[in-house]
């Protein structure tokens, strides 16, 4: 959508009518220039090189209860990463009754989403198959001190 702003002509002119301002780059100036230019699809390269940056936020989420991430945790089921930039995150939560259930995954869903080249980011709440420890990293394990 475009701004129309009319021009005011202190004399009479033959040039009447609206138009739309754009800025310099050729953006359209106001609600559209908000709007991201549309990007080139990803490249199996550039996916991956997301993934890394998703795994990397996804290590700066920690449930309250546990102090180690969700990633090491083994909370984050899945990534699929679109290459139109939609990233998808299957997760789960160390129990049902988890006190975090309702904010946990929002959180996980803004810091994704604000990574460039993330056009969306859905997070996918699963119970099945349900967490247990054998998800969790060695480097996890050995943070809490548990031996298989």
């Amino acid at each position: 959508m475009s701004h129309r702003i009319p021009l005011p002509m202190n004399e009479p002119s033959q040039v009447s009518g609206e138009f739309t301002a754009t800025a310099a780059a050729g953006a359209p100036v106001g609600d559209d220039a908000s709007s991201p230019a549309p990007h080139q699809p990803l490249t199996p390269a550039e996916i991956e090189a997301l993934r890394d940056k998703v795994v990397a936020v996804l290590q700066t989420c920690f449930d309250p209860e546990v102090p180690v991430n969700i990633y090491e945790l083994g909370l984050i089921y899945d990534i699929d990463i679109a290459a139109d930039g939609t990233v998808r995150i299957r997760m789960t939560l160390t129990s049902p009754a988890c006190p975090v259930a309702g904010s946990l995954p929002a959180e996980v869903q803004r810091k994704v989403r604000a990574l460039p080249r993330v056009t969306a980011a859905q997070v996918d709440l699963v119970w099945d198959p349900p967490w247990d420890k054998s998800r969790m990293t060695e480097a996890a394990k050995l943070q809490l001190g548990i031996d298989d």
